[in-house]
């Protein structure tokens, strides 16, 4: 898969997400957790809900609808290990971030 740019460091800074629209049902979340990128699905399993509107909680991403959560570095729900959420690939360079996309 290719890298793509998808956003600015400038405009992501710790803390935040980033939420990047693939088509009409697909979603990828970017988070910024102290410095570090870490990119998942981005849309929860649960209902659907778009994780990027929900809170950032150190490497905890909560789902707005429900309150489920998931560790961005690894994509694992906090509760149910099994239910995991695809992980990319992100680097940075320079100001742009860049994701390994489908």
């Amino acid at each position: 898969m290719p890298f793509r740019r998808v956003g600015s460091l400038s405009e992501l800074p710790p803390g935040q997400m980033l939420d990047i629209e693939l088509g009409e049902t697909e979603r990828v979340v970017v988070c910024n957790v102290d410095g570090a990128l870490h990119a998942m699905d981005g849309i929860c399993p649960h209902r659907d809900g778009p994780l990027a509107q929900g809170a950032l909680q150190g490497n905890r991403v909560v789902c707005p609808w429900h309150m489920w959560e998931f560790d961005c570095r690894t994509g694992e729900h906090d509760y149910n290990p099994a239910v995991k959420l695809q992980l990319y690939r992100v680097k940075a360079e320079g100001d742009d971030i860049l994701v390994d996309l489908p």
